[in-house]
């Protein structure tokens, strides 16, 4: 078997999610990538993906790997066909061989997240796709303290949302950070693996200790006690980007 892993980035504010939802006549990311790939083959192609980002969730650094036995265009040239056919809001930025125990999701280390706020009295029609916005004003160092709490090897069940069946909830964050560029506030995530709208949520209660409602120590309490209750809001889909896969 031939296995060859793709590199995506994509503006997802068209789609409803990465995963297929056959049937329903609801454009995903994968349903796309699989239909150009099949153009390209001649045949079907399944592909699997790293992350399955829900709708209105952007990728700068999407993984998917696709069965390329009898793959008719060499690997190199793949970005080039692909984004021939690819909508103007999906492209392929690498394309590489690997070996044919590479699972694009199982064989991932580690993933990075950002979620992204404007933070300004005024919108920016320029950001209101790729962020949410907030026009109050945020503790910087409020937050940046908050985000070192949710570093390390936690049970973070209280992040995760109604509704999700996982074997569990303990996962690692590698890295916690708050990052300001003018008015655009970054919450930057890295961890082994996330639950369902994990980030949005700790973005969420980040931004309610930025607000004041609450402590940066409230995170400890927050993680301890388990209830989802205790965390903040979950914020919209738009402000979250999958930005790398480690492997």
């Amino acid at each position: 078997m031939r296995n060859i892993k793709l590199t995506v980035t994509y503006d997802g504010t068209n789609y409803h999610g990465f995963q297929e939802q056959r049937g329903t006549g609801l454009v995903t990311i994968q349903e796309v990538m699989e239909h150009c790939l099949g153009r390209l083959a001649g045949h079907r192609v399944q592909v699997i993906g790293a992350g399955r980002t829900d709708a209105g969730v952007h990728a700068r650094g999407q993984v998917v790997n696709f069965d390329a036995t009898g793959w008719p265009i060499p690997v190199e040239r793949i970005p080039l066909a692909m984004n021939g056919i690819l909508p103007a809001d999906v492209v392929v930025t690498d394309a590489r061989e690997v070996g044919a125990d590479f699972h694009a999701r199982k064989s991932a280390r580690a993933k990075t997240y950002i979620y992204s706020i404007w933070n300004n009295r005024v919108p920016s029609p320029f950001n209101r796709l790729y962020s949410s916005f907030l026009p109050v004003p945020l503790d910087d160092e409020a937050m940046s303290t908050a985000c070192a709490y949710l570093k390390g090897i936690h049970d973070f069940k209280c992040f995760q949302a109604a509704g999700a069946t996982v074997k569990t909830t303990v996962r690692t964050l590698y890295r916690a950070e708050f990052r300001r560029k003018g008015s655009l506030v970054l919450f930057i995530f890295k961890g082994d693996g996330f639950l369902y709208n994990m980030v949005r949520i700790m973005a969420g209660t980040l931004l309610q200790v930025g607000m004041g409602k609450s402590d940066p120590e409230s995170i400890k309490s927050v993680l301890e006690f388990r209830r989802r209750a205790l965390a903040g809001p979950t914020m919209p889909p738009r402000g979250l980007c999958l930005e790398y896969v480690e492997y």
